[in-house]
This record gives structure tokens, C-alpha cells and sequence, in this order.
């Protein structure tokens, strides 16, 4: 072999070495693919951004070394199973779907990887074995959501000292959000502060549930998961409506009027689940890699929503604060 045309081939093989596996898979005539089942296309609009651009800077170019298959269940979890045997014939190499949906989509495949960027209690809820080693085709990220009610309670009291009456907003079909309103309900125990719960299992359950709340309650606690999330624009417009001071987990809900959140930080955790999906394709075994937890909680605070509710926030809050809305 000639030295120019040796050196063109050293340069081939150094190149097709550094190639995310899509390259290979783009030969063979089929992109690596993503089944991608979320809530709701609007409210997880900033977290797939996050997801999409995190795999970019991987190297997984949508469309073209990579392919995402999104679906959403709009808050209907009966949407599961019809998603889950779609992405199983779709052959997909990987499937990331928030924590309440990965027990249906196991049932579906005990083959395909699972990453969910999103979950409460994988150890409790039967996702993983274990956090360290999770076992299986299922890995992700847990939110530690019940951990923090405790905290978000004692944050709104600050903003509204005289609270006595707290209403807690969860949809009692999903085993994470009863966890997180237990927490809240004994948390407000130890503050003797009373509770008032609304329970919800459909979307037509919201409306009813914010109009049997009683004049007397001086605040509502939202536990964020697909249903609420998937209603997003509904809960918050009758949220302030009712005139009613409000905390969750995700910055997006103060962003567009509530009045507080704490809770990770949601595009973050989005990009680490971008990371593990490129691990996974780059022949990483999903029960290998050990559940990660939240290390930065964000308090998102809303002041025109404070002002329009007569409330004062202490200067030590907004200090705090990692984002102050005017």
C-alpha cells in the first residue's frame, strides 16, 4: 500500500473509532431510536429542549444520528399500554418514560432499556432493586419529591404567616402523589396546620375540587405529576382565580403565575437523563448504572402574584431565591 494512501486509511479507521454508534447504525439503514413518552408536549416542552440539546452536544443529532419517537398520554395513564407496545414494534433502543409509567412499560419489555428522568420512590415503587445496583432493563433519576414537602411547606408559611388552613391538590390514583401528600399531611401536623385534601383521578376532577374548597383556606399546595402537569393552564387558572397562594415542585407552574416553587431542578435532571441514554447506546447495561438523586433544589418565587395577593416576601427569601419573577 502506498504511504498516502495508508495514512487516508489510518485517518478512516481513526475517524469511524470516534463515531457515535449512530454512524454504524445509519449504514445498516436504521437510526438508533429513542421511544420518548411523556405527560404533555407544552408542559415538558423546556425539559425535552434540555434532553434534546444535551444529546446534541453527545453527538446524537436528531434526524440525523438519532431518532426520538415522542408520544404523550395527556395525563391518561390507559395510554401507557397502547405507547408502550407501540415503541416495543417500533424496535426502539431506548425508552424514557417518567416514573409512573415504567411498570406498564416493563410488562411491555424486559428487553429494551428504560430510563426515567423522573420518579419518587423507584425502590419502593418496584422500578429498581436497588438504588445502587437498580438490576434489569430500568435505570433513572428519582426526585426525592416527598423528601422535600416538608421544606415547601415551611417556605410558603414564611410568605403566608397567618396559614392555618392548607388545601393539598393530588391525584390519589398515582401511588407517587399519595406518597407526597401523606408527607405534606404530617408535616402540617407538626405545624398545627389543618389540612383539607383534594382528591382528583381525571381532568374533569379539577374544577369540581378547587370549587368545594372553603372560603377559609388560606392556601393549596399542588402535587405535581402527569395529570396536573397535563392541566397545567387549568389548575393554574383556577388557582388564581380562587385567589389562593400556591407551591409545587417545577419553576415552569411560577413561571406562568403561581406563586412558589421548590423542587430540583428539572432541565437538569433532563440532561443527565440524555447522559445515561448515551451510555446506554454506547453498550452500557441499564441495571448497571447506579439511581441518581437531586444535589440542587431551586426556589422559584413569583413577586407580581404575591403583590396581586396582598403578600409581602421576606427579603431573606428572595435572597434565596434562584428565581424571582417581576
Amino acid at each position: 500500500m502506498k504511504r498516502r494512501g495508508f495514512i487516508g486509511f489510518l485517518g478512516i479507521v481513526a475517524g469511524a473509532a470516534a463515531w457515535p454508534l449512530a454512524a454504524s447504525a445509519q449504514q445498516a439503514g436504521k437510526l438508533p431510536t429513542v421511544g420518548f413518552l411523556g405527560t404533555n408536549a407544552s408542559a415538558w416542552r423546556t425539559w425535552t429542549e434540555a434532553f434534546v440539546a444535551r444529546l446534541r452536544e453527545l453527538g446524537w443529532i436528531e434526524g440525523r444520528t438519532i431518532a426520538i419517537e415522542y408520544r404523550w398520554s395527556e395525563g391518561r395513564p390507559e395510554r401507557f399500554a397502547e405507547i408502550s407496545a407501540e415503541f416495543v414494534r417500533l424496535h426502539a433502543d431506548v425508552i424514557v418514560a417518567n416514573g409512573t409509567a415504567v411498570p406498564t412499560v416493563k410488562q411491555a419489555t424486559s428487553a429494551i432499556p428504560i430510563v426515567f428522568p423522573i420518579t419518587v420512590d423507584p425502590v419502593g415503587g418496584g422500578l429498581v432493586a436497588s438504588l445502587a445496583r437498580p438490576g434489569g432493563n430500568v435505570t433513572g433519576l428519582s426526585v426525592q419529591q416527598s423528601d422535600a414537602a416538608g421544606k415547601r411547606l415551611e417556605l410558603l408559611r414564611e410568605v403566608v404567616p397567618r396559614l392555618r388552613r392548607l388545601a393539598i391538590m393530588a391525584n390519589v390514583g398515582n401511588p407517587q402523589a399519595v406518597l407526597e401528600m401523606g408527607e405534606v399531611q404530617a408535616a402540617a401536623r407538626k405545624l398545627g396546620i389543618e389540612v383539607a385534601p383534594l382528591e382528583i383521578r381525571r381532568a374533569e376532577d379539577i374544577a369540581p375540587a378547587f370549587a368545594a374548597i372553603k372560603a377559609q383556606t388560606d392556601a393549596i399546595y399542588l402535587v405535581q405529576e402527569a395529570l396536573v402537569n397535563a392541566n397545567r393552564t387549568r389548575v393554574i387558572t383556577l388557582t388564581l382565580t380562587a385567589r389562593l397562594p400556591a407551591i409545587v415542585s417545577a419553576r415552569e407552574f411560577v413561571q406562568a403565575g403561581v406563586l412558589m416553587s421548590y423542587g430540583p431542578n428539572f432541565p437538569d435532571m433532563f440532561r443527565r437523563t440524555a447522559e445515561i441514554v448515551d451510555q446506554i447506546l454506547r453498550g452500557a447495561k441499564p441495571g448497571d448504572i447506579p439511581i441518581e438523586q437531586p444535589t440542587k433544589f431551586d426556589l422559584a418565587i413569583n413577586l407580581t402574584t404575591a403583590k396581586a395577593l396582598g403578600l409581602e416576601v421576606p427579603h431573606n427569601l428572595l435572597v434565596l431565591a434562584d428565581d424571582v419573577i417581576e
